[in-house]
């Protein structure tokens, strides 16, 4: 059986599959790593565990009778670099998006390339500190300079694991394109300042998401992908009329493919950015935190009702719960102008002492978070023609949260859409030309559709 071997390096899971040609999964492993620290004490990474696991891997499945393997992508998360010498040889840790960055380091840059706001806009990347990936590379310069000096290319994660196979350096343009700080999205290349800084020359060649380097072995390997970007692929091989995806897990992202409007400063401020498709289509997309804030919140329930954590997951949507707490919330509320519901959920503020039961006060969560996306996933739905929302990931799987989203957009048609591992697929699908001789299946994704 022939397949393809994809790597999907999440933050928390690190997971590998075997793909045949029908996209049905037919072998998979996972594993969770402790993190490790960088010089400064931070968590990060362990790049030389996630690098020892998926040679393993691979050492493994080539031992495996019962398949042929043709092809291996990759799809792991953004805003990770890996600094390599000339020899393919990280010379730092993995640095973590999530570490804070330092504030005269920000103010030197944004005030030397015309004020946050312009560059901002530019580059479609919201002010975000560590999280712009290309904000790393211009500290590690201005750091460690001796350091940088020794840098051959800058890579982005997937692409790095993509060299370990195929001993070829590129840059994918899905990495780039997301709140990098790097690609001016006006003109569709860098922006200038990666020049004037010369670090132009540590970017290495661009590659697209479709093809493939032929390795030594015969195998084709493709240049990797951002996870964001990859999850999006199914959707719209399958799916040609307007739609937009509400990517849900920690972060709750409304990715718009048909909206190609710039973002204002305002959008950005409210967490809109683009990201580019593998196909340098820009997607418009919005993020909210509402994974976590979920995790909080449930926390929180669980301790005053004294509760296991995940009593959630048996609770469904009751409409008589819905009308009862929407009349005593109009007695009681004032609403919260748009930006002031972004930034945080309502049921934050709330005391749990006012819900007489555990399912009243979690169907409250759920209509808190709603108020909360309905905002973001219009900042993206916003003079464009859609027609569809399609809703993959945790909450794609809770009934009162597509109930509550469906009544809230009764001119569209809303779906819980469910695939085996979305940014996987997408990874896969990206180089099927590549390695399967058959049609692409219409069938990918299966969907549930919600009445308003």
């Amino acid at each position: 059986m022939n397949v393809v071997a994809i790597f999907d390096i999440g933050k928390t899971n690190k997971k590998v599959f075997l793909f045949d040609e029908s996209y049905h999964i037919v072998w998979e492993k996972s594993v969770n790593f402790e993190e490790t620290v960088d010089e400064d004490g931070f968590p990060c990474e362990d790049i030389d565990l996630l690098r020892n696991w998926i040679l393993d891997r691979m050492a493994e499945i080539k031992q495996l009778k019962d398949y042929v393997l043709k092809a291996i992508n990759f799809s792991t998360y953004g805003a990770s670099f890996v600094y390599v010498d000339e020899n393919g040889q990280p010379l730092t840790p993995l640095y973590n998006y999530l570490k804070e960055y330092p504030e005269a380091l920000k103010n030197q840059f944004y005030n030397n390339y015309k004020g946050e706001e312009k560059f901002a806009v530019k580059t479609a990347s919201p002010v975000l500190g560590s999280l712009n990936s290309g904000m790393q590379i211009y500290r590690l310069k201005e750091e460690q300079p001796e350091l940088f000096a020794q840098v051959k290319y800058c890579l982005h994660l997937p692409q790095y694991l993509s060299s370990l196979f195929s001993n070829e350096y590129f840059t994918d343009i899905t990495s780039i394109g997301c709140h990098t700080n790097l690609w001016n999205f006006k003109k569709m290349k860098y922006h200038k300042w990666l020049k004037k800084e010369n670090i132009l020359d540590k970017i290495a060649p661009l590659h697209y998401g479709k093809d493939v380097v032929i390795n030594k072995e015969g195998l084709a390997v493709g240049a990797g992908l951002h996870d964001s970007s990859s999850a999006m692929i199914p959707y719209t091989i399958n799916f040609t009329e307007p739609f937009v995806l509400l990517s849900t897990g920690t972060w709750s992202i409304s990715l718009n493919p048909f909206n190609n409007k710039q973002l204002t400063f305002e959008e950005l401020q409210n967490d809109c950015l683009c990201y580019l498709q593998y196909t340098e289509r820009p997607v418009k997309a919005a993020r909210l935190f509402s994974g976590n804030e979920h995790e909080i919140q449930a926390k929180r329930l669980s301790e005053h009702f004294k509760v296991p954590f995940d009593s959630f997951k048996t609770v469904f949507y009751d409409k008589e719960i819905i009308n009862k707490l929407r009349s005593e919330n109009k007695k009681q509320k004032s609403i919260a102008d748009a930006s002031t519901l972004l930034k945080e959920c309502a049921f934050a503020t709330r005391h749990l002492s006012d819900y007489e039961s555990y399912e009243i006060a979690y169907h409250q969560l759920m209509m808190d978070l709603v108020d909360q996306q309905v905002v973001s996933t219009n900042l993206v739905i916003h003079n464009s023609p859609v027609k569809k929302i399609f809703v993959d990931g945790g909450f794609s799987k809770n009934t009162i949260f597509m109930n509550l989203l469906a009544e809230v957009y009764p001119q569209m048609e809303v779906y819980a859409a469910s695939m085996a591992q979305a940014s996987a697929l997408g990874a896969a699908l990206a180089i099927h030309e590549n390695w399967n001789p058959n049609p692409i299946q219409n069938d990918l994704i299966d969907l549930k559709f919600y009445k308003h």
